[in-house]
C-alpha cells in the first residue's frame, strides 16, 4: 500500500472483493450537511429518476440533468409537491464535450455545492462495432466514459475540502463478465467505471468521500426499448430482473457503507462469482451463446 494512504484501519477492509468500508474514526470527524445536494445525470427516467425520488425522500436537495427537459421538469414538479427540498433542473447533453464544465459553471453561478454525484447517464448502441459510424461511438464514449470522469475530477476537490462526499458511478454486471458480441463498447465502458471507482475510493476514503461502482444486472427501465432489444429481453425469466427502485435502494446503502463496488441482487452476485470460476474459453463460449439470444449481433 502506498505510503501516503497510511496503514489499514481495523474494520476498514471488507471481506468481499473490491468492497471498502470507512472506519468510524474517519466519519465521526466529518460534518455531514443537513441537506446534502445531489447532482444526478440521466435523471429523466429509469435508475436516474429513482435516485431523484429516493434522495429527495432522504432530505437531499437535487440538481437534475438530462437531455429531455420536459421529463426533468415533470419530475421536478412531482418532487417539489412531495418534499420541501430545492430541485434545480439543468438540461444538458453529455455527448457534448463542453457539458461537464458548463454544468459545473452553472452550479458555481448558483452557489450550489455538490455533496453527492450520481453518474448515471448511459445507453447502449445496438449492433456490431463496425456497423455504426465513428460519430456514434464517439458520442457514446463521451457520455459513458469522459463525462463521468470529468465531473468527478471537477467536483471531488470541493468534497474533499468540505470533508464529506459521495460518488456513485452506475456501472453494470456487464463490466464483470466477458464482453458480448453486439453493443460492443457497453461492457468495456462499465468495466472502466468499476476500476475507476475502486481507485477513487482508495484515494479519497481518508478525506471523507465514499465512491461506489453500482453494478446492476437486468433492470426494469426504458434501456432495452431504446436499444430495440425489448422482445429478446422479455424472454428472460422474471427472477433475473430488479426494479430501478430496488437497485437504487441498495446502491445508496452500499455507498454509505463504503463499498467500492456493489452488485445488487443475489442472482447477479451469483452470476459474477460463477463466471470468475470458469476457464476463460468456457466463459467466452457462454458469452457468445448469450449474445445470439439477447443482443443485436447482425447489424
Amino acid at each position: 500500500m502506498a505510503s501516503d494512504m497510511g496503514k489499514p484501519v481495523a474494520g476498514y477492509w471488507r471481506r468481499s472483493a473490491g468492497s471498502v468500508k470507512n472506519d468510524v474514526s474517519f466519519t465521526e470527524r466529518r460534518m455531514t450537511p443537513s441537506r446534502p445536494l445531489s447532482l444526478i445525470t440521466g435523471a429523466s427516467s429509469g435508475i436516474g429518476a429513482a435516485f431523484a425520488r429516493q434522495l429527495a425522500a432522504l432530505g437531499h436537495d437535487l440538481v437534475l440533468t438530462a437531455r429531455r427537459a420536459d421529463r426533468l421538469e415533470a419530475l421536478a414538479t412531482e418532487l417539489r409537491g412531495q418534499h420541501v427540498g430545492q430541485v434545480t433542473v439543468l438540461p444538458h447533453d453529455l455527448a457534448d464535450p463542453a457539458t461537464p464544465r458548463a454544468l459545473c459553471d452553472a452550479l458555481e453561478q448558483r452557489e450550489l455545492q455538490v455533496d453527492w454525484l450520481i453518474n448515471n447517464a448511459g445507453y447502449g448502441v445496438p449492433g456490431t462495432f463496425v456497423a455504426n459510424d465513428w460519430a456514434t461511438h464517439a458520442d457514446f464514449l463521451q457520455v459513458l466514459l469522459t463525462a463521468p470522469t470529468e465531473l468527478a475530477w471537477r467536483l471531488l476537490p470541493g468534497m474533499r475540502q468540505r470533508g464529506h462526499g459521495r460518488i456513485i458511478n452506475v456501472a453494470s454486471l456487464a463490466g464483470h463478465v466477458p464482453g458480448p458480441a453486439g453493443h460492443t463498447l457497453y461492457a468495456a465502458s462499465k468495466a472502466y467505471l468499476i476500476k475507476f471507482s475502486q481507485s477513487l475510493a482508495l484515494e479519497n476514503r481518508a478525506a471523507g468521500v465514499n465512491v461506489c461502482a453500482l453494478c446492476p444486472g437486468f433492470t426494469w427501465s426504458e434501456f432495452h426499448d431504446i436499444t430495440r432489444t425489448r422482445d429478446k429481453m422479455n424472454k428472460l425469466p422474471g427472477f433475473m430482473w430488479l426494479s430501478a427502485e430496488e437497485v437504487v435502494r441498495q446502491g445508496i446503502a452500499a455507498v454509505e457503507r463504503g463499498d467500492a463496488v456493489y452488485i445488487p441482487g443475489r442472482v447477479n452476485r451469483t452470476i459474477k462469482a460463477a463466471i470468475q470460476l470458469l476457464p476463460d474459453r468456457l466463459a467466452m463460449w457462454l458469452s457468445a451463446r448469450e449474445s445470439k439470444r439477447y443482443r443485436n449481433t447482425q447489424i
